[in-house]
């Protein structure tokens, strides 16, 4: 389980008078279950990122707290991250590196013995179907390629909680059905707690057992889609997305031209 408490985080931009201050997560506050997709939706700019890099230990809140499993991020970095899995919006693979050897340095370096970290390559190729691909140099994969073996490398250690940043970005409709079809049976045949970002409605539907929704780095509603639906008098999602995460003068861009 994942919790997010009341998240701060806010960033300097410019110098001197040109300086000003930008808010980039005010107050997210929502919890993420086990054997549960949760997903963090909002458009551009809604701190979904700024909230996932706090997750992930590289950023230091202002104000609030992220625990894994009851255990603090800012405070207990190495035990806490030792129990998340993260694919952030960087998947740089070392080219030159089989996928399989890509996944068992990870696994090194995240504590296992070379035997252990093949075994779980292994099963990662079974889990994700990419048994083709172990052997290949990732140098030349395609996006879908990669991001198999960035999400096994970021498995290897079998961590009970899972983060993605915006994984379903620059795949094809056959690589996002994978990627989903993955994460389902992750959620099911393992019980992981899952939490991503996005700003597709589709694939929330699709995919989240619950949703998140963030906006101006608020969050400002929560829920199943079926939930936030009947929340908001609607039954196309789209358009309750739109009234959740978007003030009147930001529904219609035209309206002032």
């Amino acid at each position: 389980m994942i919790r997010f408490e009341r998240l701060s985080k806010h960033f300097t931009q410019g110098r001197g008078r040109k300086a000003r201050t930008v808010h980039a997560v005010q107050g997210v506050d929502f919890t993420a279950a086990d054997g549960c997709i949760t997903g963090l939706l909002g458009p551009n700019g809604a701190g979904k990122t700024t909230t996932l890099r706090i997750a992930s230990g590289l950023l230091d809140p202002d104000a609030g707290r992220v625990l894994v499993d009851g255990l603090e991020v800012a405070r207990q970095p190495t035990a806490a991250l030792a129990r998340m899995g993260v694919l952030s919006d960087a998947r740089g693979l070392y080219p030159r590196l089989t996928a399989r050897e890509n996944i068992v340095y990870y696994g090194r370096l995240h504590g296992l013995d070379t035997a252990d970290a093949s075994r779980r390559a292994e099963a990662l190729a079974q889990t994700l179907d990419m048994h083709t691909l172990l052997d290949r140099r990732t140098e030349g994969f395609s996006q879908g390629e990669r991001m198999k073996t960035a999400l096994a490398r970021a498995l290897v250690h079998d961590p009970p909680n899972i983060v993605l940043d915006e994984p379903t970005n620059g795949l094809d409709v056959l690589a996002t059905r994978a990627l989903r079809e993955a994460l389902r049976r992750l959620r099911d045949e393992q019980g992981k707690c899952i939490v991503f970002s996005t700003h597709i409605m589709q694939e929330v539907e699709r995919l989240c057992d619950r949703v998140v929704v963030v906006a101006h780095g608020r969050s400002v509603a929560q829920g199943s889609v079926a939930e936030l639906n009947a929340t908001c008098g609607e039954s196309d999602f789209e358009e309750t997305f739109v009234k959740l995460a978007f003030d009147d003068s930001e529904r219609d861009p035209w309206a002032a031209a």
